[in-house]
This record gives structure tokens, sequence and C-alpha cells, in this order.
């Protein structure tokens, strides 16, 4: 995975105004992907896949979440910081975010030639959080 900064935290002058509306107007919804394949009372599963030119609007990250790319590609990040990313992803490439009470939020645009597939598992906060179970 390789990562380039394209705009730095605190700048938003080169955002265009539709996403900077977006950050600032509009519901950000919670949900890690357009695409829930699994859930229990522990984890969530989502399926996250985005054509080319496609992207996932901002979204609101206060959970733990690993996650893998299965394809690989190219995408943009933007931060409700300004920040902006352009990111290079390889089949395989994983990632772990501790991100409970953050309220951390970014988008994810597809500017690569092909289909990007990525699987998140996000964790729930439970009741029994920090503590060892065992069963005989």
């Amino acid at each position: 995975m390789q990562f380039v900064e394209l705009n730095p935290v605190g700048n938003f002058d080169p955002w265009e105004q539709e996403k900077i509306d977006e950050l600032l107007h509009q519901e950000i919804k919670g949900s890690l992907s357009n695409r829930l394949v699994f859930e229990n009372e522990v984890i969530k599963l989502w399926d996250l896949r985005l054509l080319p030119g496609e992207r996932l609007n901002f979204r609101r990250h206060n959970t733990n979440y690993g996650w893998v790319c299965t394809t690989g590609g190219l995408v943009i990040t933007r931060y409700g910081n300004g920040k902006i990313d352009m990111v290079k992803l390889n089949p395989g490439d994983t990632e772990y975010f501790e991100n409970r009470g953050k309220n951390y939020v970014n988008d994810l645009e597809n500017i690569g030639e092909d289909t990007l597939v990525i699987n998140i598992l996000e964790y729930k906060e439970s009741k029994t959080e920090n503590r060892y179970q065992f069963s005989t």
C-alpha cells in the first residue's frame, strides 16, 4: 500500500464545493459500506465494491475495524479535516483501525480502471469487552 498526500490537513481550498456541502450539510452515515453481509452481537462483515469512478460518500467511523483489499486498486480519500490522500492498494493489503469514540470522517473514490473490492470486519462494542470468556 502506498500513500501520496495530495492536500494537507486544514486546507479546503482545492476541494470541490459539492464535497464541502456534503461534509457540512448532509447526514453522514455510520455504516462502513453499502452492503452488510453478516451481523451478530459481536461483529459486522461489510462488502465494499466500487466500480471505476464510483464513490462511497462520507462515513463516520466510531468503531474498531479491520479490512483486506482483495483486488488492489487506486483510490482517493478525503478526510473531514481537509486532508486528501491518493492510495495505491495491492491485493491482500490489510489495515486495522481503532476508531471507537474518535468520530473520524472520510470518503473513498475509485479512480482506478478496475472494480475495487474491500472486505471489512467491524467490531461492535460489547458489555464483555476486555474480558476473556472460556467455555468447557
